[in-house]
This record gives C-alpha cells, structure tokens and sequence, in this order.
C-alpha cells in the first residue's frame, strides 16, 4: 500500500473488484437481485461504507440500479414512461413542441375527416366558440387544448390519441403557457379563429385533404411566430 492511501481506500477497491465478479455471477445464473449490503459486506470482509461506494461506481456503469426500501438489483434500471413524460418538459423546448404536433395533428386532422361523428363535429365547433369567446390566458389554453383533442379523438385512433395526449401534456408547461400569450396578438387571435372554423368545416365536410392542409397551416402560423421570438430573444441576449 502507498504511504498516501487510505485503508477505506483499499477496501472500496477491493469491494469493486469483488462486487464486480459477484454481479457477473448472478447476471450469468439469471438472478434479479443482488445481497443486502450488511451480507455483502460479511462475504466480501469489508466495512459496509466500502460496500456503498463500490454500488455507486457500479451504478454509475450502469451494472446496478437500487431503489430505496426494495434493494440492489442486477443491470439497468427499466423504464418508467410515466416518470418520463412526466419530466419531459424539463428536456423540450416549444420548438421541438412544434416539429412533433406538425407530424402528428395534421394526420388527426385528416383521419377526423374520415371518421369524425355528427356528435364530434358539434362538439368541435362549440369547443371553437369557446376559445374565440376566452378572455383570459388560462381559459384559452383549456379550451384550444381542448378543441385539439377533440379533432385527435375523432380520430378513431387510439395509439395516436396517446401520442397527442403526451405531447399536449409537454405543452403545457407554465413558463411555455406564458410565452404563448405573449404571441396571441389580436391580429393572431383573428387568424387562429378563423383557422378553426376552416379546419372544422372541412372535417365537416369530409374533405380529408383540405382538414389536413388547413391544420398544417394553422400550426406553421404558430411555429412561426414562436420561432421569430425565439430569433428575438437571442438577438436580444447578444
């Protein structure tokens, strides 16, 4: 040992080196979970503060993952969709918003022309009266975001209703809420209305190729403004 290292040094490495070929035998014998640490730590004949270290590099691989209260266990840690849509707005940004709702809504938009009940259309053109009537930010977003998953809905599609629903989750993040105020404009208002009206008359009319042209446009009417902001707050910041 050098004259510079520690014991609790040592034994953590020698814990890693141990641990390692430990977590190759129970990857080779199909096992799901390793021993606690107190046992681990009597197998292998060091401290358990040496165990704890050697999980965390072993984590870091990705050889391990622990969950608190249910043990070590072998391998990476599985998905948890729910835990990550659920922070994907932390990840995103409105743009990337944008690029995915153009490759999802104006798709709706043209099954809702096809499949879409008397009872859907009804309900779209009140939930469009609704927005134009909304006076403030809050009643706006909760009557669009409303209109547009009545049009996903009329779909008929349920694995693209999830993906909508996803995506409309991610959206409405506060600060992004906020910033899209700011761009509804009344010139933008009358432009957004009069989208509605024309994205719902051609579903009405079962005009699939007109639904989804007029849905595109209305979301590049969107992208665009959010991308001259964001042009705008760049330049600003410089």
């Amino acid at each position: 040992m050098s004259g510079t290292e520690k014991p609790s040094q040592r034994n953590s490495s020698m814990a890693l080196e141990r641990l390692r070929i430990i977590v190759d035998q129970l990857t080779a014998e199909g096992a799901e979970q390793l021993p606690t640490e107190r046992e681990l730590s009597d197998t292998i004949g060091v401290g358990r503060r040496a165990v704890r270290r050697a999980l965390e590099v072993l984590e870091t691989e990705g050889k391990i993952w622990r969950r608190q209260g249910a043990g070590t266990f072998v391998g990476s840690e599985p998905a948890e969709p729910e835990k990550q849509i659920l922070s994907l707005h932390e990840n995103s940004n409105m743009l990337e918003v944008m690029e995915v709702r153009l490759q999802i809504e104006p798709v709706l938009a043209r099954l809702a022309a096809l499949r879409a009940a008397p009872s859907d259309i009804a309900a779209m053109s009140d939930l469009a009266d609704r927005v134009g009537k909304a006076e403030d930010m809050d009643s706006r977003e909760l009557w669009d975001s409303a209109l547009h998953r009545a049009i996903a809905r009329a779909a008929r599609n349920t694995l693209f209703l999830a993906l909508f629903d996803v995506v409309d989750r991610v959206r409405q993040d506060t600060a992004w809420r906020h910033v899209r105020e700011a761009l509804r404009t009344d010139d933008a208002l009358t432009l957004y209305r009069a989208q509605h009206v024309d994205i719902i008359t051609a579903i009405a009319n079962r005009d699939p190729i007109t639904a989804e042209k007029t849905m595109r446009a209305h979301l590049l009417a969107l992208q665009e403004r959010l991308l001259f902001q964001s042009a705008s707050e760049a330049a600003n910041a410089d």
